[in-house]
């Protein structure tokens, strides 16, 4: 593990149990809480809820079980609401500092109760949009598009995160409304498992009941890579999943190009993969699937006309997008199209570590090419 990968974690676990402290210590100052007894449980507590998602992580990934998975949700759960409660905390601070300012007095209990409410009620609203994906359509035109697949419908399905949370019956779910689409080709672009161990057969049978003329196509994400990316091939080779490793199939005359994540600890070499790959398919009708929306003036000037993309989730919950917006510079959702060049990046159907989405809409995307 490098210095830097090292120095990233500390700065992440420092923000992370910083948060848990100004949680205890607001709660304790809005609720006006002295009492030496009951703010060592309150601070036991959040010590107990701050240390949950990472025992939680390493129990669901060494044991499997009914009761491992639901500590895992929980912990997971309680992370996403720490976040909507860090956001009404900083609403119940900045209203005490602008009636202080006013000179008026505020008694912060009950409005830190009410935002409070609000955040358990929203974070409630966020687990359930997580498990109800919607279907986005879009049309993309294609320069010298073969007869044979024009105005057709294909599908990008990305993001799933197969395993302690989502299971084969989400994964039923997803294919029932895939199929209601009658897509040509299925186009999966990554962490369509989570990074888990476990019985990872039983949740991808869903998969052979996916129905697409032209096939079903699958390229690796950084959860792969996590999980292994052995052991994720080794499951989808017993499904329908035809897998593309660095390679070009050539689909009725369109040239679909897959490209695996890189491995932990490995540059990302895409742009020279591409270059190897350039006289497969420069020239022709052609996607690329690629997990991450980076290096976008490359992959264009490579002679690719469109990409698929996931990975950034747009964030998955509120304000989280505005970051996903700068890291990758606009490109981490949506359409966008520069000239004969297109890419769409998806906020994927599933969801990482908190089972909750406030941020955006999970989705299936139904693409008509043109």
């Amino acid at each position: 593990m490098g210095m830097t990968m090292i120095l990233f974690m500390i700065i992440g676990l420092g923000i992370y149990f910083g948060a848990h402290y100004l949680l205890f210590f607001s709660v304790a100052r809005f609720f006006e809480i002295s009492s030496p007894p009951t703010k060592t449980i309150l601070f036991l507590i959040i010590v107990f809820l701050s240390l949950s998602f990472i025992f939680s992580s390493f129990l669901a990934h060494y044991k499997e079980g009914w009761l491992t998975r639901f500590f895992y949700i929980f912990s997971g759960f309680w992370l996403g609401l720490l976040v909507n409660l860090l956001l009404a905390i900083a609403v119940v601070w900045l209203i005490a500092g602008l009636a202080k300012i006013a000179g008026m007095g505020i008694n912060a209990a009950p409005v830190a109760a009410f935002l409070f409410a609000v955040a358990l009620g929203f974070s409630f609203y966020g687990s359930w949009n997580a498990f109800n994906p919607r279907v986005k359509n879009i049309e993309v035109t294609i320069k010298n598009l073969p007869a044979e697949w024009q105005g057709k419908t294909v599908v990008q399905l990305s993001d799933v995160h197969l395993g302690h949370i989502y299971q084969a019956p989400y994964l039923q779910k997803l294919v029932r409304q895939i199929n209601a689409l009658q897509p040509e080709a299925v186009f999966i672009t990554g962490d369509f498992f989570d990074g888990m161990d476990g019985q990872l057969d039983s949740l991808t049978q869903p998969l052979n009941e996916l129905q697409a003329e032209k096939g079903i196509y699958f390229v690796t994400g950084n959860h792969e890579t996590y999980l292994g990316v052995d052991k994720a091939f080794a499951v989808l080779k017993n499904t329908k999943v035809k897998i593309l490793q660095n390679e070009v199939a050539d689909v009725s005359g369109l040239k679909i190009i897959g490209i695996n994540y890189p491995s932990q600890g490995e540059a990302n070499n895409e742009v020279k993969i591409l270059e190897s790959l350039k006289d497969q398919f420069f020239g022709s009708p052609n996607i690329l699937l690629f997990h991450s929306p980076v290096n976008i003036e490359q992959v264009k000037n490579a002679g690719v006309d469109f990409q698929l993309a996931g990975h950034t989730h747009k964030g998955q919950l509120f304000p989280f997008g505005f970051i996903t917006s700068l890291v990758y510079k606009g490109y981490d959702y949506g359409l966008h199209q520069n000239g004969d060049f297109s890419i769409y990046t998806t906020t994927g159907a599933g969801t990482w570590g908190p089972p909750m989405r406030t941020g955006n809409i999970p989705e299936i995307v139904q693409i008509r090419l043109k």
